[in-house]
């Protein structure tokens, strides 16, 4: 911060050594400059209290050595950084201001209201941080910049979820308190009183704005150290600095910040991991990854109702949690099941499950495919159903137009049902989020009815939205209460509606001719001491058929959402032409390595054989050892082998969607291609 001047009263004034602190900050504060003065030193207060009170947040899962000191340093610049930034245009005005503005009365009230109401906005925004720092477990990222876009669904959950009033209300008596401290010490009088000549305004203003452009372009967050516990690293950001840097961040292009190969090798080696499914090529385009996926037997043409809970973590479950006791229901429901024990989530957010769940394709860094442009017609699930006859539905409990969800499904041939194509009286409970999951499940049996009348198998894509705060419900349903039980009232609730809907759909004539998957879209917490917290993507995936046709058991392997959808397909014994990412884990021999996608909006991983590769911006890429029973991880040597395949997955996938190689198919290629199953297929044992 020396870079702005502090202007002197007169050039007689004593040396700043022998000046005490307090007094060379009025003489700081008497210039025309002083306001931005005491708005710098509210965002750095408020900035320090507010790492302090996470850090006491978080004391059992920050590490409790020195880069703890260096996060409060690296912190500081951020704090100032951000806060020289929207100080900046106080200063030019400041600077343009004549003379005679201060000696108005109205002027100094303004004054002193604009310093009051910049206190209470920095201690409005500590207050959400500690929210987001809540659930999230981090600093506001791309989550924050998405819910500054959809702010109805967002300000109603607030509303819904926290006493706001009183919320207002406590901030404005701090407020009141830390200017009240303010006033007695005279300071903002020393600033309304103080005066510099235009050429001297001139040169202060100069000073802030070198020391903006110096921290403002000089700083980024990939210069923080990549301490070992990701807590800590948090800590050293600020707030509002990582909003931006988000916003700024939200799509990245692969091939600028991540490592890479020759397009032509990553192809290559990423065909020939596919290829250990048994599929064949159909293309002799070298960027194309369009194959045969071929399965032996009768094709069963089930219809599939895919029930994709919100925030359903693995440990919700007593399967994988002998402690919980949340989900009677759907733990009853898995005993009849086939059950993926070690299935993963690809991200973080429900726009990052469907993207994995309806694609089948890594998380590409930045936005989410469902949110981009261009994302129309793509080869998804929903097409090589509808390729059977099939009608595709995308049902969802709120309103679809959050993170682009009723256009990416709209646009990708889905019949979209949300919250705005059903009466007022269908809902019978709604929150911020949307109508409850019993309402939600009670509309997908009625679509369900319509398909079946009509004569056609169906495959719905059914999104639940209970589990998600402020976790409401209707009353009197389970034994918990709405709201005040958090999230355990919020999972046992969808449990209860889950089992609703089975004992409603057992009524139904095409029950026993349909499948019942279960799945999660993301893990209920996303914050870990590691970057790509392994465990935190962990979910369950239940295949149920009350028909018999898929065995109940348990499937140990290794497993990602991207497997979800050939995993599906071959269950029910399709041979079909695919552009997807993920393969048959039903299918593939006891000697090919399971593998899992991880992501979050930066980082890039693929678990393998106990090994985390993590290919990190800029160019940058680390090898991590994972224990999947204790969760530890620990920096290891280089694998070359497991991050080249991991370059190659995740820069095709990005080099496809670009060049709009992932198209679907066309009636064309589809007469070319298939339906095929009426084809010849060898019996793989």
């Amino acid at each position: 911060m020396s870079s702005v001047p502090s202007s002197p009263s007169s050039s007689s004034r004593p040396a700043a050594t022998g000046i005490p602190p307090i007094g060379r900050f009025r003489r700081l504060v008497a210039t025309r400059h002083g306001g931005a003065w005491l708005a710098l030193s509210f965002a750095l207060g408020i900035g320090f209290a507010t790492r302090v009170a996470l850090l006491l947040k978080s004391a059992e899962e920050v590490s409790w050595n020195y880069s703890l000191l260096a996060s409060f340093v690296w912190g500081g610049l951020f704090d100032a950084a951000a806060a020289l930034c929207w100080i900046l245009p106080l200063t030019v005005l400041l600077t343009l201001l004549p003379a005679r503005v201060f000696a108005w009365h109205a002027a100094r009230v303004l004054a002193h209201v604009g310093l009051f109401a910049i206190a209470y906005v920095l201690l409005f925004g500590a207050v959400a941080e500690w929210v987001f720092w809540d659930e999230f477990g981090v600093r506001f990222n791309f989550i924050a910049v998405d819910y500054l876009v959809y702010t109805t669904e967002v300000i109603g959950n607030i509303r819904e979820s926290y006493p706001m009033p009183a919320i207002y209300g406590g901030l404005g008596v701090i407020a009141v308190l830390i200017y009240g401290l303010l006033a007695r010490t005279g300071v903002a009088g020393h600033w309304l009183k103080g005066s510099a000549s235009p050429e001297r305004r001139w040169r202060s203003l100069a000073g802030w704005v070198l020391a903006t452009l110096v921290l403002s372009v000089g700083l980024r967050e990939s210069f923080i150290p990549n301490f070992a516990n990701n807590y800590n690293r948090e800590l050293a950001k600020d707030g509002l600095w990582s909003l931006f840097a988000a916003f700024w961040a939200n799509q990245l292009d692969y091939e600028r910040f991540y490592p890479t190969m020759p397009n032509e090798a990553a192809f290559n080696r990423v065909r020939m991991m596919l290829a250990e499914d048994g599929s064949k090529p159909l293309t002799s385009d070298p960027h194309d990854l369009l194959r045969l996926v071929q399965h032996a037997g009768p094709e069963q043409r089930l219809n599939v109702i895919q029930v994709t809970i919100e925030s359903l973590s693995a440990d919700f479950l007593s399967h994988f949690n002998r402690a919980s006791k949340l989900m009677p229901n759907l733990e009853q429901i898995a005993t009849k099941s086939l059950v993926f024990d070690q299935f993963y989530a690809t991200g973080t957010r429900t726009d990052r499950g469907m993207e994995a769940l309806t694609l089948s394709v890594p998380p590409t860094p930045g936005r989410s495919l469902v949110k981009r442009p261009h994302n129309e017609h793509l080869f998804t699930l929903g097409s090589v159903f509808r390729s059977r006859g099939y009608e595709t539905s995308f049902i969802y409990g709120g309103f679809g137009y959050f993170d682009n969800m009723n256009y990416f499904f709209g646009e990708n041939g889905y019949r979209v049902l949300d919250r705005t194509k059903v009466p007022k009286d269908d809902i019978t409970f709604a929150n911020a989020w949307g109508a409850c999951d019993e309402d939600l499940f009670r509309w997908t049996l009625r679509e369900a009815d319509r398909n079946h009348a009509a004569g056609k198998p169906f495959f719905h894509f059914v999104m639940t939205t209970s589990n998600h705060r402020p976790f409401t419900f209707p009353d009197g349903k389970i034994d918990l209460p709405s709201k005040t039980s958090g999230r355990a009232g919020g999972v046992k609730y969808t449990d209860y509606a889950v089992g609703e809907l089975l004992r409603v759909a057992a009524t139904k004539p095409w029950f026993k001719n349909t499948i019942f998957v279960f799945v999660g879209d993301h893990c209920a917490s996303s914050a870990g001491k590691t970057e790509l917290p392994v465990e935190n993507y962990h979910i369950p995936l239940i295949v149920y058929a009350p028909g018999g046709q898929i065995p109940a058991g348990v499937v140990h392997a290794l497993t990602s959402q991207v497997d979800y959808a050939p995993t599906l397909l071959g269950l029910l014994r399709w041979t079909y032409p695919s552009r997807f990412y993920g393969r048959d884990v039903m299918a593939q021999s006891n000697d090919v390595k399971g593998r899992v996608f991880i992501g979050n909006y930066q980082k890039l991983g693929l678990l393998r054989d106990g090994r985390l590769a993590v290919l990190k911006p800029v160019r940058q890429s680390a090898t991590m050892t994972y224990d999947r029973t204790t969760h530890a991880m620990k920096r290891s040597a280089a694998d070359e082998s497991l991050t080249d395949d991991t370059i190659a997955y995740y820069q095709t996938a990005s080099w496809l969607f670009k060049q709009g190689n992932q198209r679907e198919l066309s009636a064309a290629e589809l007469s070319r291609y298939g339906p095929v199953s009426s084809r010849p297929v060898a019996s793989r044992e």
